[in-house]
């Protein structure tokens, strides 16, 4: 589905009949040439991602890729109460097929060709002519795929891999038809060895049928298992769209009904039971639990959620029944815009796989030439025509790189696919080079190193008095107050010492605190002066506490009851318990952390000295957050930034690496590189590992690629190689590149 944006418009298109990396190349050419169009095919995927101005139509592209010689469409509408439609395994499977019966025709049927020519002792009086009947029926029937591609690029002036591998295959296969029919080939008894290197023959009485079987039989089988690899690949990102709920039972005109997710609306109040997924982003409005979350966050630890907690579709009910009130439905939810941001890093392209398509662009035509050129330069030189004729073949069937074109999208898919597990959301492959040249990362203090929210920490008390009898009657007292500040003091108490009485009076008083009674004491809560009003001083080790705690930039409270200062309260937003460790880890990575925030600078320096941060930024207004940024690279620093609110945005997207906390506003999730979907700062250093291991595994990929082709070339230019010998090389050589990828796919955060 086409969806606009201002004047332009994108599509995603499914695109059929590519084979190899030089189809995706000629169809983004085509695309590319038309007014106002901006494409990225990718090869991997079978899609290609379409920005068009107001003057083209979707028809328009799709006549353009079938013009070309492929088919295009745009991808089919889900059904409802499905997020994956549920029928992508199948798709995929009748996909591979018609591929598997190919491959097992050429298989049986090449085995016994290979071994008749590799062993001479088993040739026996009419031996070729078997071998004829067996490689026939491969040359016509499995390899009808690669003849039938290239006539078609042929049709449109163009030359792909396809086009090597059929005319390698047919030139090996004609060959020994006209040495069995005109030759001496044909003749009872005839035999000959299996050579690899060149020998100076006329030619008459070699067949090459074990070249054009086993190459077909080679290729084949490695265009299986690099589909079947792909399919892998690409598991990651259809789990998670599998992971949402089907069904929901929802509440109407005070009915339970059940309907299918798809028919759910925003508004539409849902029931989810005890062991039950959470059908889509709500807002908790009745009942309490535990929520696994594990699927999407990677954070094994269930959350516990109440009411006017917000919950995400396809978690699990872990424990009591929920009413929740459905904020975001379809393509709007977690779930949705998680698998969107997925698909994308995986449909784009690095720099390094732009350099990649345009060598294949050009690549097939130069091969030929290569062929030809050897042809013709053995024959020059009187080695015979089997000699010329085998080095041509060889050049053709080894020059294939396919692997060049899988380099890429194979170990993004795979990354990307992993990160998702994981909880980390790569938005593109550009992202992978700025994670490499980093080496700066800048943390927004509130909700990112520290919870974003205000926590009881410590409680000192006076000689003689018991915390929990503190805890209980100050947070009886703060239970009844909205102030955040009081809500901490009360969430902490009931954490500690259970449920809390209640005050059997009570009075707000601004700016200074509560007062009430509660079990028969008069109880206050609050600031200094509020105990002074009473004529009420605080002991001395009380006194100490409380000038500490502000040292430190935490808000001390004082508690006293029955004409007494008992205890005093700290109350800061807390630094998260991984952020220490998560820091150690960033410096691993070679990264120097920086603290910048708004808050006031004792406030600050206190929390780095918690984490192990040497440099802070304090007092920051949030439109002079990007002044920082622009400052640090304006000092040459690769600046990272992470954040998690609407103000860190702007900067989030100046950093040359943004780092969107997933449990932040939409804002800087939108315009981060990476998302973090658990708000866990170690993510970040994760997060950053993955990426330079993906850029690590694509470069490897890219290098045995071409080295592949630079070695094995003039090896095969020399007749050095068989042709069969060429296309057992080229196979295992995509292969090797996508099982190298496949290992993104065992990457773990440190335990």
């Amino acid at each position: 589905m086409a969806t606009t944006v201002h004047d332009t418009a994108e599509v995603e298109l499914a695109i059929g009949g590519m084979t190899c990396a030089s189809c995706a190349a000629r169809i983004e050419k085509k695309l590319n040439r038309m007014e106002g169009v901006i494409a990225t095919v990718n090869y991997a995927t079978e899609k290609a991602k379409v920005s068009f101005g107001r003057d083209v139509a979707v028809q328009d592209l799709i006549a353009t890729v079938e013009a070309t010689g492929y088919t295009a469409r745009e991808p089919q509408p889900e059904p409802e109460g499905s997020p994956s439609g549920g029928s992508g395994q199948d798709v995929e499977d009748e996909g591979l097929q018609p591929l598997r019966q190919r491959l097992i025709t050429a298989v049986v049927l090449a085995v016994p060709v290979i071994a008749l020519a590799m062993v001479p002792a088993w040739q026996f009086e009419y031996w070729q002519w078997l071998s004829l009947t067996l490689a026939a029926p491969v040359v016509t029937y499995a390899a009808w795929p690669f003849h039938r591609a290239a006539f078609t690029n042929a049709r449109h002036g163009a030359a792909t891999m396809d086009t090597l591998i059929s005319v390698g295959t047919l030139a090996a296969f004609g060959w020994s038809l006209w040495a069995l029919f005109f030759g001496t080939a044909g003749t009872p008894g005839m035999t000959h060895p299996f050579e690899l290197t060149i020998a100076r023959t006329d030619g008459a009485g070699n067949i090459y049928l074990e070249a054009a079987a086993g190459v077909t039989a080679f290729i084949l089988a490695g265009r299986y298992f690099e589909a079947r690899s792909k399919r892998r690949a690409g598991a990651a990102l259809r789990a998670l769209l599998h992971l949402g709920a089907k069904d929901v039972t929802v509440l109407r005109d005070g009915r339970e009904e059940q309907i299918p997710v798809g028919e759910l609306n925003v508004g539409d109040r849902f029931l989810v039971r005890p062991g039950e997924k959470v059908a889509t982003d709500g807002t908790v409005v009745e009942g309490s639990s535990a929520v696994d979350a594990s699927m999407l966050t990677g954070e094994s630890v269930p959350v516990e959620v109440g009411v006017g907690d917000a919950v995400t579709g396809a978690t699990v009910n872990a424990g009591g029944r929920l009413l929740v009130q459905a904020t975001r439905v379809g393509a709007d939810t977690q779930l949705a815009r998680m698998a969107k941001l997925v698909e994308d890093a995986q449909n784009g392209k690095a720099a390094a796989q732009r350099l990649a398509d345009r060598i294949s662009g050009v690549f097939v035509p130069v091969v030929i030439a290569l062929a030809l050129g050897a042809l013709g330069f053995w024959l020059g030189n009187g080695a015979g025509l089997t000699a010329a004729f085998t080095a041509a073949v060889a050049v053709l069937i080894i020059a294939c790189p396919c692997a060049l074109g899988l380099a890429t999208p194979t170990a993004l898919m795979v990354g990307t696919g992993r990160g998702a597990q994981l909880g980390i959301l790569i938005k593109g492959p550009e992202v992978l080079e700025s994670t490499r040249k980093v080496d700066t990362i800048v943390l927004d203090k509130t909700g990112t190193v520290t919870t974003g929210r205000m926590t009881l920490l410590k409680v000192h008390t006076s000689a003689g008095t018991d915390e929990s009898e503190v805890l209980r009657l100050a947070g009886a007292l703060e239970h009844h107050s909205e102030h955040p500040i009081a809500q901490a003091v009360a969430a902490g108490a009931t954490a500690r010492v259970g449920a809390l009485p209640t005050p059997e009076d009570f009075a707000n008083l601004p700016g200074l605190g509560v007062q009430g009674i509660v079990d028969g004491h008069a109880v206050l809560v609050g600031r200094e002066k509020l105990l002074a009003q009473w004529t009420l001083d605080l002991p001395g080790n009380l006194a100490h506490a409380k000038a500490d705690a502000e040292a430190a930039g935490r808000t001390a409270i004082a508690v006293a009851w029955d004409g007494q200062a008992r205890a005093v309260l700290e109350v800061a937003d807390a630094v998260k318990d991984t952020s220490a460790e998560a820091i150690t880890r960033l410096r691993a990575l070679g990264l120097t952390p920086i603290l910048l925030t708004g808050d006031n600078r004792t406030v600050a320096d206190a929390v780095a000295a918690d984490v192990g941060i040497d440099e802070v930024i304090a007092e920051v207004m949030p439109r002079d957050k990007v002044e920082v940024i622009k400052q640090l690279q304006s000092e040459g620093r690769s600046v990272a930034m992470v954040g998690d609110g609407v103000n860190d945005a702007a900067a989030l997207a100046q950093a040359d690496l943004g780092l969107a906390m997933g449990t932040g506003t939409d804002a800087a999730i939108e315009a981060g590189d990476l998302t973090l979907v658990r708000g866990d700062l170690r993510a970040a250093a994760d997060a950053i590992r993955l990426a330079r291991k993906t850029l690590r595994t694509i470069k490897s990929n890219l290098f045995w690629a071409f080295a592949y082709n630079v070695a094995a070339l003039p090896l095969a230019a020399a007749g050095l190689l068989n042709p069969m010998i060429a296309g057992a090389a080229m196979a295992f050589s995509s292969v090797f590149v996508v099982g190298n990828s496949l290992r993104l796919r065992s990457f773990n955060a440190p335990s």
